[in-house]
C-alpha cells in the first residue's frame, strides 16, 4: 500500500502509515476478539465498560450517570441508552441520589456483579491470550511506548480525565 502511495503521491512522506495502519488493523482485531467474550455474557462493549466502571468503584458499586459517562468516555445520551439496556436486563438499578434529590445514582445489582465478575475473569484470560503473541519484554516495551505516545498526543489536560478501563 505504501509503495502504491509513494508511486501515486511521491510528494508525500507516507511512512506514518506503516505504524498507524498497523495499529488501526490491530485495534480492530483486538476489539473483535474482546467482543467475543462480551457476547458470551450477553453484553456489548459499552455495557461491559459500564459494569466495569461500577465494579471498580468498590462497595456499594454505584456512580452517578455523568460520572459513568466520564469514566467510559461517552456522551451522557449514549450512557443513558447503555444504562437503560442494563437496567432492563436486571444488571443495574437507578435511584435518586440521597444527597441530591435531583440527581440519580446507578448501582450494580447482585446479578450484575455476579455476571460481570465471571465475564471479567474470562476477559482477563482472553487479554493474556492475546498478549501472549509477544514476549514479556516486548509487551513491557510496547506498553512504555504506547503510554508515552498517548500522553504526548492527549496532552497535559488528559491527566484530568479518567482512564477508560
Amino acid at each position: 500500500m505504501q509503495a502504491a502511495w509513494r508511486r501515486e503521491r511521491p510528494d508525500l512522506d507516507v511512512a506514518p502509515q506503516a505504524v498507524i495502519g498497523r495499529l488501526h488493523r490491530l485495534a480492530a482485531l483486538l476489539t473483535q476478539e474482546l467482543c467475543v467474550v462480551y457476547r458470551r455474557y450477553g453484553l456489548g462493549e459499552g455495557e461491559f465498560d459500564v459494569l466495569a466502571a461500577l465494579r471498580r468503584a468498590g462497595e456499594p458499586y454505584e456512580r452517578a450517570p455523568g460520572e459513568l459517562a466520564a469514566h467510559t468516555m461517552v456522551t451522557t445520551g449514549a450512557m443513558t441508552k447503555r444504562i437503560d439496556r442494563l437496567e432492563r436486563a436486571g444488571l443495574v438499578t437507578r435511584r435518586r441520589a440521597t444527597d441530591d434529590g435531583r440527581g440519580r445514582v446507578v448501582a450494580l445489582t447482585a446479578a450484575g456483579r455476579d455476571l460481570f465478575d465471571r465475564a471479567f475473569t474470562d476477559h482477563i484470560h482472553n487479554e493474556h491470550r492475546l498478549l501472549s503473541a509477544l514476549r514479556p519484554d516486548e509487551a513491557s516495551a510496547l506498553e512504555t511506548l504506547l503510554t508515552t505516545w498517548l500522553a504526548r498526543v492527549e496532552g497535559p489536560a488528559a491527566s484530568d480525565r479518567p482512564s477508560p478501563r
